[in-house]
């Protein structure tokens, strides 16, 4: 007999996922131990487990699953069959269907480049506290992305307007937005200028900015350079876009709680995770009481995630990251349905935030 542990390791199938398969009568345990619940499973049921990823990955219904595992043992395997091509063929009609959908945004995408404005002219120059910049820069880096099919979010957006340079970081499954103070040289009017600081960059200019007193940034065109002193680190930003981040940002509304950073530190490093298949990411699952207090939950604490509202999950390592980035001994923690983002604020500056997006449940 193999523990649910055991087949969740040798087939693909994370435990969580065994347990929902079971409670969806799809693929049923043994036996279970009647006193403390734990689930044990023939040999053979493991090429059941295997068979079940392997449709699970392809996107396969889950009333077309049961079928193919119920006809799997039959001496006629000609059901089987039939379903995969069935599914195979509402893959590739899919498929289809997203490329014609795609055709015509790339169409729009074509007359929107058109009618643009031409490349970047724009010249600033603006003094920044160099303790302001370097704790922006901290608290959006860890958001940055790696990418290379995203070069445009391989960087940090430098978002300058009026007395103000926002630092912003996005790799799609998160974002960090912080606030440095600045004041414009004779000559800028305060209008809204943004250019994208590649990575590297963006990390020299952190190294820069490790003293006291200001710093100058410089904006000509395409080439960017801070000078702090008789040091200076340059380079060219690349002509891409960043999204309006503005618009991401979330609305007011969710439950908020302050928490201890360094006991939810400690909680989420001690605590119960969700693994997913092999080379995903290990998940907490965040648990809102009626009061506010956030809780990381496991599989034994009530109603499954899958169901109830007051549970989210999330990326565990990012979590921990925005958290440092925070850079505080208390964070608000602000939650709101399972599917909108999380927003981790500081106490003492509302403007300054990490969001995370959650993650599905796969069942």
């Amino acid at each position: 007999m193999r523990s649910i542990g055991e087949l969740a390791r040798d087939s693909g199938l994370g435990v969580s996922a065994l347990r929902f398969y079971d409670r969806a009568g799809v693929l049923v345990p043994a036996w279970v131990d009647p006193v403390s619940g734990y689930r044990w499973y023939e040999p053979g049921q493991l090429d059941e487990a295997r068979l079940l990823a392997c449709l699970r990955r392809a996107g396969m219904p889950l009333a077309d699953i049961r079928l193919v595992l119920a006809g799997w043992s039959g001496a006629d395997t000609g059901l089987v069959r039939k379903l995969l091509a069935a599914h195979l063929r509402r893959l590739e009609q899919g498929l289809s269907d997203a490329r014609g959908e795609f055709s015509t945004v790339r169409a729009l995408l074509d007359h929107r480049e058109n009618v643009m404005t031409s490349p970047r002219s724009t010249s600033v120059r603006l003094s920044v506290a160099a303790s302001e910049l370097a704790a922006a820069l901290d608290a959006v880096r860890f958001a940055a992305s790696t990418d290379p099919e995203l070069p445009m979010l391989g960087g940090v957006l430098f978002d300058i307007e009026g007395d103000g340079l926002h630092a912003v970081a996005t790799d799609r499954y998160r974002m960090a937005v912080a606030r440095a103070g600045a004041a414009g040289a004779a000559g800028y009017d305060g209008s809204r200028v943004q250019v994208v600081v590649p990575t590297p960059l963006a990390d020299a200019m952190r190294a820069l900015s490790d003293g006291e007193g200001p710093v100058r940034l410089s904006l000509d065109g395409d080439r960017v350079t801070l000078e702090a002193g008789d040091r200076q680190v340059a380079g060219r930003c690349p002509d891409h876009g960043f999204p309006d981040y503005r618009r991401l940002l979330p609305r007011a509304g969710g439950r908020r709680t302050v928490v201890e950073v360094a006991a939810f530190r400690h909680a989420l490093e001690t605590g119960p995770v969700r693994s997913g298949e092999a080379g995903a990411p290990d998940l907490s699952v965040l648990g809102v009481a009626d009061d506010g207090a956030v809780t990381v939950c496991g599989d034994a604490d009530g109603a499954d995630v899958h169901e109830d509202p007051n549970r989210v999950a999330v990326n565990r390592e990012f979590l921990l990251a925005a958290l440092a980035a925070g850079a505080r001994d208390r964070l608000v923690l602000e939650i709101g349905a399972p599917t909108a983002p999380i927003a981790i604020r500081r106490t003492d500056d509302e403007g300054a935030l990490s969001l995370l997006m959650p993650v599905r449940l796969e069942s």
